[in-house]
């Protein structure tokens, strides 16, 4: 009885989720969202860019300090911060705030893509792009900021955990952190205008689109644990979730980077739940060693880190290769048109398929041809970080285990 409500439930999630996919593309929203908010964005950032806070010559000590803000709370840091969450004993945190930072990038690069909205121009404001990564940020679109909304949401959730699942609780230890939360809000917010990267509007959606995801994420969040760690069919959903939420994106006015970087955290979320469901009792449960205690000292998590940190980069490279042979193999022999954008140079601008195989296509392929191709490095990119995110759950702490780490 419980296994068919789960496929009830779960049958109409993903119903709902085509349907909207299917009705959207039908009417059109997303053009008619972004002709109804990009012109208000677009007038309130060009009308207010010096409020970048910068002189035409600019502040060494306070470029430094905002653009070390910066990476401290970007996507990459995350994703080498999170991992060690996972190995140091702390489970429930560790995916909690994964699937969090995935749900938040959907969202907030969703709302980027359908608004479109321009990032304030340079020049006039002189932008610091201080690394690679913010290079590659200020290729996407402005409203709302990224790095606020994923502040507001990571952080208040890790001040929620922290005070209810340790020891530090009382009203001065609830005040003391929000008012650490509140304070790196308002840097973060305040260093993403003086670094040049967006307007004032930018921030202020990105904070009030953090707080009501974060407020939505706490009246879920076990809920959502509780799923992954002991539902009825978890992988099989997660997974048909996944390829659905690839497809269910707006197409932005121009050409960015956001989609990659959903589909990247995409897979993270599939390898993460799919590992954990697979081992929670063997290394997620709620009385695995944590870091500090007797049985996890800092030369063994040193340990733990010498010898993670090198597999799971290897599984990510080994995903990233299978995934390179079999995607266009599979594609070919489904006769599906496709291409590659960077991963792949022999398909780099081509199309794949012959058009002498169009009388032979089924339905399949011809609902398929609909598109003029598919791009390859969606999948090579989804299955690579899925691989890796795997690999931190269920092949490291396998291996941690054989080592007796």
């Amino acid at each position: 009885m419980e296994a068919e409500g789960a496929a009830v439930w779960q049958g109409a999630v993903l119903g709902g989720i085509l349907f909207w996919l299917l009705s959207a593309s039908y009417l059109n929203v997303t053009r008619k969202l972004r002709s109804f908010f990009q012109p208000w964005v677009s007038r309130h950032v060009e009308l207010k860019p010096l409020l970048s806070f910068r002189s035409s010559y600019g502040f060494g000590f306070l470029d430094a300090l905002f653009s070390l803000l910066s990476c401290v709370v970007s996507v990459p840091f995350y994703t080498a911060f999170l991992p060690l969450l996972f190995w140091s004993g702390h489970g429930k945190l560790a995916r909690q705030m994964t699937l969090l930072m995935a749900f938040c990038d959907y969202i907030g690069n969703c709302i980027k893509d359908v608004v479109s909205a321009p990032r304030p121009a340079s020049p006039p404001v002189k932008r610091v792009t201080a690394t690679k990564d913010e290079e590659d940020n200020a290729l996407e679109h402005g409203l709302p900021s990224s790095h606020t909304l994923n502040t507001v949401c990571l952080s208040g959730y890790l001040l929620h955990y922290v005070l209810i699942h340790t020891q530090i609780q009382g009203a001065y230890a609830t005040y003391l952190g929000v008012s650490l939360v509140c304070v790196l809000v308002f840097l973060i917010g305040l260093g993403r205008i003086y670094l040049g990267m967006h307007s004032v509007v930018d921030v202020l959606a990105g904070l009030l689109i953090g707080l009501v995801v974060l407020a939505f994420w706490l009246m879920v969040d076990e809920y959502v644990d509780s799923f992954v760690i002991s539902g009825q069919n978890v992988t099989s959903f997660w997974a048909a979730l996944s390829f659905l939420l690839l497809f269910a994106y707006p197409t932005p006015e121009l050409p960015t980077p956001s989609f990659e970087f959903h589909t990247a955290f995409n897979g993270v979320a599939l390898g993460i739940v799919t590992g954990v469901q697979q081992t929670y009792h063997q290394f997620h449960h709620g009385n695995v060693p944590r870091l500090f205690s007797s049985e996890l000292t800092i030369p063994v998590f040193v340990g733990r880190m010498l010898l993670g940190i090198p597999t799971i980069l290897i599984v990510k490279f080994c995903s990233k290769a299978l995934a390179k042979w079999t995607i266009p193999v599979v594609a070919n022999t489904l006769g599906i048109p496709i291409k590659s954008t960077s991963y792949i140079p022999t398909l780099n601008g081509s199309v794949t398929g012959k058009k002498s195989d169009k009388l032979k296509q089924g339905y399949m392929q011809k609902l398929l041809s609909q598109h003029k191709a598919f791009d390859v490095d969606t999948g090579i990119r989804f299955i690579q970080y899925a691989g890796l995110a795997w690999s931190v759950v269920d092949l490291v702490p396998s291996l941690f285990s054989y080592m007796s780490l």
